[in-house]
């Protein structure tokens, strides 16, 4: 990674440390799905922190997180290297099954038609997602596969979920992607 990279990573670093909520009133979160969301987010930033797009996602079986997953289609240079698969691929390989019947997927953004299909033949009893994907969500934003009678297997499927603290983890890693290559752009010299 670059020095700029280092910097910038590390200013992200810092910024999403700060912004991290620690409260001892109140206790824990009452929504589970609210909870195993929050595991995601941290995944997410794992990605943010390597320069993949913030995506996260938590498979959980039975009220325990048994995979994590982040995007990692750059670093991996493989195209299915979402994270939703990659949580996938480590929870079938702890199980030593394909089939996640009884496993939850929770996962930071809408997944796309390549990882409603892997959701689809996991036989994943649940996903709860959190930000809307309008420009290749699957599951409503662009396709809806989850509810196509004609799928011999329907998830049930939980939207919105911290939706605005996806979102915004999205919208501030481009941001931050804009300003670093304008940034890149205006310390060029200038072409004759």
């Amino acid at each position: 990674m670059q020095a700029g990279g280092d910097e910038a990573s590390a200013a992200w670093l810092k910024q999403a440390a700060q912004a991290i909520e620690v409260s001892e009133q109140g206790g824990a979160p009452t929504d589970p799905d609210e909870t195993y969301m929050r595991l995601a987010l941290d995944q997410a930033h794992n990605a943010w922190a390597l320069g993949e797009v913030p995506v996260g996602a938590v498979i959980v079986k039975d009220g325990t997180v048994i995979a994590t997953g982040f995007n990692q289609p750059i670093g991996h240079s493989d195209p299915t290297a979402h994270a939703e698969i990659q949580a996938i691929r480590a929870a079938a390989q702890l199980l030593g099954n394909y089939r996640l019947t009884d496993c939850v997927l929770y996962v930071t953004l809408e997944p796309c038609a390549m990882c409603a299909g892997a959701i689809h033949q996991a036989r994943l009893a649940r996903l709860v997602y959190g930000a809307s994907d309008p420009k290749s969500g699957a599951c409503g934003s662009v396709v809806a596969l989850f509810s196509d009678s004609r799928l011999n297997h329907h998830a049930s499927v939980r939207s919105g979920v911290l939706a605005q603290a996806c979102a915004t983890t999205l919208s501030r890693f481009f941001a931050d992607r804009r300003e670093q290559q304008a940034a890149g752009a205006a310390d060029e010299p200038a072409s004759e």
